[in-house]
């Protein structure tokens, strides 16, 4: 799937796909990738989420930008929500150190293993957006719960779409298991700190997705799978 992102993308910023051009349709774009229909579904999605194009019920994908300048997941656009996040869980997170219940600790040292020995991308997602509703809610503030879950759509969208193209899975379960070891030690300073780190680690991965260091043109004939 990364492959044929990487591949109508370039095509896309290279002007081949201009803006106001439609894409050839699934049939067109699978025979000519030589890939299947999931997989070639999967990348058009990520080229939406990007920005660059929209989809249109009955008539196919547009493009509508060229360059990706800022994704947008849910309703949300991933700059507002980190800017939230930051503002918000890293505080939380002290607050969780300093007043969580052993309940709060069993909850999130039980959802971490879980998370750490599933396999599925789906089931991986929801949970990791649970893990930070958990987190708020060891804040033992409601309103704090009530604002990531406000925004759990839009986390899980930008959760799989940093697992997808980032593969940030085995990475983001080390840096909940930072912030459970955190909490556990009732560390306010270490919680800010690893919570601090981990939203630091999402920005980067999608920077390195949205700005990509630019690759040498694919092969004659696409990608192939």
């Amino acid at each position: 799937m990364e492959a044929v992102l990487t591949h109508l993308r370039g095509a896309i910023e290279r002007g081949e796909y201009a803006i106001g051009d439609k894409l050839p349709s699934e049939a067109e774009l699978c025979r000519r990738l030589e890939v299947s229909r999931p997989v070639l579904r999967e990348a058009l999605r990520a080229l939406q989420v990007m920005g660059l194009t929209v989809s249109r019920t009955g008539k196919g994908t547009f493009v509508v930008a060229n360059t990706v300048e800022d994704p947008t997941f849910g309703d949300y656009a991933a700059s507002d929500l980190l800017e939230v996040r930051r503002h918000v869980e890293i505080p939380v997170a002290g607050y969780a150190a300093a007043r969580r219940t052993p309940e709060n600790l069993d909850h999130l040292t039980h959802l971490l293993e879980r998370m750490e020995r599933e396999t599925d991308t789906t089931a991986w997602v929801a949970m990791d957006t649970l893990f930070h509703i958990v987190v708020a809610e060891a804040s033992q503030n409601p309103v704090f719960r009530r604002v990531i879950e406000e925004i759990r759509d839009a986390l899980g969208r930008q959760s799989a779409f940093l697992n997808e193209l980032g593969g940030r899975r085995e990475q983001s379960n080390r840096e909940h298991r930072a912030i459970v070891e955190a909490l556990m030690d009732g560390s306010e300073h270490d919680a800010v700190e690893a919570m601090t780190h981990h939203l630091d680690r999402v920005q980067t991965t999608l920077t390195s997705i949205v700005r990509p260091e630019r690759a040498a043109p694919p092969a004659e004939g696409g990608p192939q799978a």
